[in-house]
């Protein structure tokens, strides 16, 4: 008795989701479908648009994806769970890479350099960088720049760097 009521639970859902993979914005933006037909005495609200809609940015300082796995947020913020949603009115954080290159570089004396993401408990795992080579160092886990003192002259020879030299 009860498999066959598993079975019937399974069937509705899925044909359910069918019914809802597009939102009733979606439906009625389109030219080639016609609005639903208005009854007797029912009052319908017209939900087309009557301007184009924004280009939405992926960050206020980023317009495109940053990586291959990313879905662009016109494509993420789509279907019934957001189609009430009002892009303006969403925040929008700006991206971490071009925010940690106005990062000053850290001048170190020593040869290896250990960063902990210096948060405590918020930073991360504790590693070691290396900075024997007249290159500016960045952790792999923060993206802090460090720089050994001692190539402090060609790194400032050079016409430009990455990050701020201080």
């Amino acid at each position: 008795m009860y498999p066959s009521r598993l079975r019937a639970a399974q069937q509705l859902s899925r044909q359910c989701a069918r019914l809802f993979t597009t939102s009733g914005r979606q439906l009625y933006s389109t030219s080639n479908v016609p609005a639903p037909e208005k009854k007797d005495g029912e009052k319908t609200v017209d939900i087309t648009p009557t301007e184009p809609a924004a280009i939405v940015k992926q960050a206020p300082n980023r317009a495109e994806v940053w990586s291959r796995s990313q879905q662009p947020r016109s494509k993420a913020m789509t279907g019934p769970r957001f189609e009430q949603t009002d892009f303006d009115l969403q925040p929008q954080p700006y991206s971490a890479m071009e925010l940690i290159h106005k990062q000053p570089v850290k001048w170190v004396h020593e040869r290896i350099v250990a960063c902990d993401g210096g948060g405590g408990p918020a930073g991360h795992p504790k590693i070691y960088i290396n900075t024997d080579k007249p290159e500016i160092a960045t952790c792999g886990y923060c993206g802090l720049p460090f720089a050994n003192e001692h190539n402090r002259k060609h790194l400032e020879s050079l016409p430009e760097t990455s990050y701020p030299l201080q």
